[in-house]
């Protein structure tokens, strides 16, 4: 078989796969289908807004410094503004979120949710989907947790409140 060929099919599966993960989502589209009016607000003032809210930058630029892309940088600093989170923890315990980056060891992200979930505090997970072990990680943790959680695609969110287990895929 010719490599070219070989590799225009698999151009043509990575395509198809990439469409169908859009059908698949598009009835949670601007916020239809969510039936939370706490998940629905956040769709709307945080994950659909391309720039920061007035307020503290901190989030943002602590985010920024250690690698994370602008759009997932905005949202965490959006939601940290939209839900008065004053202070956080990149990959420790420490403040109202804790912030999980790629690179925390599997081990380290169980200990941190389980903090979390003592002291009440947020924990976001960047890249939730990043390959099986991390999938299977994040999976874990939404089985495990007690309260409301969200997974946008760049960050799966854990809300230690007093709301009840749902699980939202956004």
């Amino acid at each position: 078989m010719n490599p070219a060929a070989h590799r225009f099919g698999q151009r043509w599966a990575e395509r198809f796969a990439a469409v169908r993960r859009r059908l698949v989502r598009v009835r949670h589209f601007r916020g239809h289908g969510v039936h939370s009016p706490f998940v629905y607000s956040l769709v709307r003032e945080v994950f659909m807004r391309s720039a920061l809210m007035p307020g503290d930058r901190t989030l943002f630029r602590a985010l920024r410094e250690a690698g994370v892309a602008e759009r997932s940088a905005v949202q965490l600093q959006n939601l940290a503004i939209r839900e008065g989170y004053r202070a956080f923890g990149l990959n420790r315990a420490e403040g109202e979120l804790y912030v999980a980056l790629r690179e925390l060891p599997q081990a380290e992200v169980l200990a941190l949710a389980a903090r979390a979930a003592v002291s009440g505090a947020a924990v976001a997970v960047l890249e939730p989907s990043r390959g099986r072990e991390r999938q299977a990680l994040c999976r874990r943790l939404v089985a495990e947790h007690r309260s409301t959680s969200v997974d946008n695609r760049a960050c799966l969110l854990l809300f230690n409140n007093r709301l009840p287990k749902q699980h939202f895929v956004l």
